[in-house]
């Protein structure tokens, strides 16, 4: 067999690599002796030097080892699985947490992140594609989806959080940010409607969709409330007698710094209701009202992807957290 190796990084690397791949592919089962040196030296068409590295590589990958007799063999693997998340957050914390507890010590996880950044999405993806045995993915945008993603087994794929676009035959678990955003308004409306005016604090540079905004003025006009939009955090002043949804944590805090240095309180002057619940909203000021999905059953249910390997498709529902905030 003639294998081709590239120049982007050395021979030793490619074929540990390689080797690494038919392990996690089920090639070489557990405790199974690898092929030779000179074997695998003559199937490859390298050194026997180059062999011998490549399994000193996978040996520090805890993949293979070694004893007098019997040769190289592969270890009593555990399962690998890659999750790349948009960014680190309380919230997110939570769900790896539950992420991991729920699938135990059989497996092994590497965290990434992506920033919402569609070339580090695709790079950090690229390299990943074929080393792992599940693919747990966050992705860059609620509708845009990366071709990348076509090159794993769905079988293998669990997409979480954004989803508006086409998933085919994908599992995924997802939040909708469009009628259950409108629906979450809808049970908070007794509550809204002792306020004047609703302003959502949707920064210009946020990464969430833009279609909460169509939703939130569907409500306004369907109840008869007045709304507006701020996308600069600097022109968010707090008045009485207003309602403000909020997205970022650090605007929820800067929003809780004015209303203090103003005397207001949230909940008797004005309304505040964050997005996405942390265990800080349960004790701020009484209480923050958050709109949030169930982070922990998120980690869960992708953990059971993994250890039942059954296909998933699910929007989670958006959950209303009511406190004195509002």
């Amino acid at each position: 067999m003639k294998t081709t190796f590239g120049s982007h990084t050395t021979k030793v690397k490619q074929l540990a690599d390689m080797i690494e791949q038919d392990i996690l592919m089920g090639r070489y089962e557990a405790n199974a002796s690898l092929p030779s040196i000179n074997q695998l030296s003559a199937t490859y068409q390298v050194s026997r030097d180059t062999v011998f590295k490549a399994f000193a590589d996978l040996r520090e990958r805890k993949l293979i080892d070694s004893t007098p007799g019997k040769g190289y063999y592969v270890t009593n693997r555990q399962e690998k699985i890659f999750l790349l998340l948009d960014e680190y957050s309380p919230f997110k914390n939570t769900l790896y947490n539950s992420f991991i507890r729920k699938l135990g010590r059989k497996y092994k996880v590497d965290l990434w992140f992506h920033q919402y950044n569609e070339h580090i999405f695709n790079t950090i993806l690229h390299e990943a594609i074929g080393r792992y045995n599940y693919y747990v993915v966050m992705n860059f945008d609620n509708e845009k989806f990366s071709p990348l993603l076509n090159k794993i087994n769905p079988s293998r794929l669990l997409l979480l959080d954004f989803g508006k676009f086409d998933k085919k035959n994908y599992s995924f678990i997802c939040q909708n940010f469009d009628t259950a955003f409108y629906q979450a308004l809808v049970q908070l409306h007794d509550s809204l409607a002792r306020y004047r005016k609703i302003v959502f604090l949707y920064p210009h540079d946020s990464k969430h969709p833009y279609s909460s905004i169509d939703s939130l003025q569907e409500y306004c006009r369907n109840y008869h409330m007045h709304c507006e939009v701020v996308q600069d955090e600097s022109e968010c002043l707090v008045e009485k007698g207003v309602a403000y949804i909020v997205i970022r944590q650090t605007d929820v805090v800067d929003i809780i710094k004015q209303s203090r240095q103003q005397g207001l309180k949230p909940g008797k002057d004005f309304g505040l209701i964050a997005y996405n619940d942390t265990p800080a909203y349960q004790v701020i000021d009484e209480g923050i009202t958050a709109l949030s999905i169930d982070w922990k059953q998120m980690g869960s249910l992708a953990a059971r992807f993994i250890t039942e390997g059954s296909p998933i498709q699910v929007f989670l529902p958006t959950e209303v957290h009511l406190r004195k905030s509002v």
